[in-house]
């Protein structure tokens, strides 16, 4: 097994680059785990956004990535940056030796994504993608009754995602919806889902999809995808962003031979019905794990950066590494090749 530097009796240095949207969930994760974490410094190419995070969190922060890394010692750096930019700041911080945590998608490109974990590989260094859905507590519930077999054969899965992103919002930054830099509504928003229908219920054997495109944008805001896994159970998902007024849902039902779930809510936060042919005795606690939420990020982060510290401590594996990353961002390629050609795409990609 490959061997990893170790972090024992310090904080772990750390690093975020850029400081969009979702960089708020990583500045609380890094203060909620303070014991254990620091944030040393921040890095955004805008200057008035990268003042703003400097004085609110009394930081010094940098223009440009490589200045940074070349400045400031670090264990870690945290990419929230668009995703085609990942695999290329993957690389320049490997090259000196620094871990890296990257927000969903890992990479945009198929090739990106191989190239970020081999060349984390080379330098010896680890490679974190951000999969916090998976720590939602509705979500390690279903998990738990896949893992016990209570569906017994699955037969049929879908996934809904009724999302609202507006024009305006395409028109906050010249790299939102483009193919190069950020991906539609497969491989940005629905990303996260995407993941969870090939972590719940197994490897993914063939898609076929289909895209379309309405606001003023490159890539698609609507998309439909059948899929077939590999144990023979077959299903779909569809995403769309023009859900009017505003989101709507997030949602995945599982129908198996002896038990039938459905978690919806705006973000898998909601478990609407669940039944199985045996009880067990955690099927009380389904109203426990429900929780309410604006908010379509969910509040995984904290637990996500909670397996990071402690592979970086050298006291566990982690969740989902680069080659975890992979899995998804190939569901997604796969289903743009098909909406592209026309075809069932198989897969790997790679044989």
């Amino acid at each position: 097994m490959k061997s990893y530097p170790v972090i024992k009796d310090r904080k772990i240095k750390a690093a975020i680059v850029g400081c969009g949207r979702i960089s708020k969930n990583h500045f609380e994760s890094i203060s909620k785990h303070q014991k254990n974490i620091e944030l040393v410094s921040i890095c955004d190419d805008d200057e008035s956004v990268l003042n703003t995070h400097e004085k609110k969190y009394n930081i010094k922060g940098y223009l440009d990535l490589t200045n940074m890394i070349e400045k400031v010692d670090l264990d870690l750096v945290i990419l929230c940056t668009p995703s085609g930019l990942h695999a290329e700041q993957t690389e320049t911080c490997a090259k000196k030796g620094i871990n890296i945590m990257t927000e969903k998608p890992m990479a945009t490109r198929w090739n990106d994504g191989i190239r970020m974990v081999k060349v984390c590989d080379q330098a010896g260094v680890r490679l974190f993608v951000v999969k916090q859905n998976r720590n939602n507590p509705t979500i390690k519930l279903i998990k738990r009754a896949i893992k016990e077999n209570r569906f017994g054969k699955i037969h049929l899965v879908h996934l809904n995602v009724f999302w609202s992103r507006p024009q305006s919002y395409y028109d906050q930054a010249p790299w939102r919806g483009t193919w190069e830099f950020d991906g539609g509504a497969l491989m940005n928003q629905a990303s996260h889902y995407i993941d969870l229908l090939d972590w719940l219920i197994g490897p993914i054997d063939k898609v076929q999809s289909m895209i379309s495109t309405t606001r003023d944008i490159e890539v698609e805001d609507t998309g439909v995808i059948n899929i077939k896994w590999r144990n023979g159970t077959i299903g779909s998902a569809s995403v769309t962003m023009l859900t009017y007024p505003k989101n709507l849902e997030a949602s995945i039902t599982i129908l198996g031979e002896k038990g039938s779930i459905k978690v919806g809510g705006v973000a898998v936060n909601d478990i609407q019905h669940w039944e199985f042919d045996e009880a067990k005795d955690y099927d009380s606690k389904i109203k426990e794990v429900n929780y309410q939420t604006t908010s379509i990020y969910g509040f995984g982060h904290p637990l996500f950066y909670e397996n990071v510290i402690e592979v970086l401590r050298g006291n566990a594996e982690p969740e989902t590494d680069g080659r975890e990353g992979l899995q998804s961002l190939e569901v997604l390629v796969a289903a743009y090749l098909s909406a592209k050609d026309g075809k069932v795409v198989s897969l790997p990609l790679e044989q």
